[in-house]
């Protein structure tokens, strides 16, 4: 039997209905799925702790640590600290983040020898729910061992950090309600 348009009509009409029946709505709708609660996090300032660090490695931790997060669109939202619209956000997480070591590294050093010179960072990273719940610890560091100014180290901690967290089983968020 030979094939034509008129008798593959029929056919062709059948196997599209079938296709769209097994196909779920929300692909028919345009493609838009309905998506999962994500938690948001808000980005606290670097705490120095014992660590005798200046405060332009604390600025740089902490805006790197910012960037990184946005860059991993793990979250809804990243805030930073003392955002006032962070009160109003559901299912907010706090990420506190504590220096724990600090080696100053020398920039010529890394040039002349590849043995010493190498800035480390090390820093306790935590994630807190709104309520105080602890859902994620680790400690984590960063550094620039070969070529680079020192602040590559806060850069290399920020992916570290990101990284961690991503690779992370954050639970489910609760659809808490925000604080008033």
């Amino acid at each position: 039997m030979k094939i034509t348009r008129k008798s593959a009509l029929p056919v062709l009409t059948s196997v599209t209905l079938v296709v769209c029946a097994a196909l779920p709505s929300y692909v028919l709708a345009g493609g838009t799925r309905p998506v999962a609660t994500e938690w948001s996090v808000q980005v606290d300032k670097v705490a120095p702790g014992e660590v005798n660090i200046g405060p332009a490695f604390q600025i740089a931790i902490y805006e790197d640590v910012v960037s990184e997060l946005a860059k991993t669109k793990q979250f809804k939202q990243v805030l930073r600290a003392g955002d006032r619209s962070a009160n109003s956000v559901p299912d907010l997480l706090i990420l506190k983040t504590t220096m724990k070591s600090y080696t100053e590294g020398s920039e010529t050093r890394r040039a002349v020898t590849t043995v010493s010179g190498a800035t480390k960072l090390k820093v306790q990273t935590e994630l807190y729910t709104r309520e105080g719940h602890l859902v994620f610890e680790r400690e984590l560091s960063g550094n620039v061992r070969f070529f680079g100014n020192n602040l590559r180290a806060t850069h290399n901690l920020a992916l570290n950090v990101a990284n961690a967290i991503k690779q992370s089983a954050l639970p489910e968020p609760k659809a808490s309600a925000p604080q008033q």
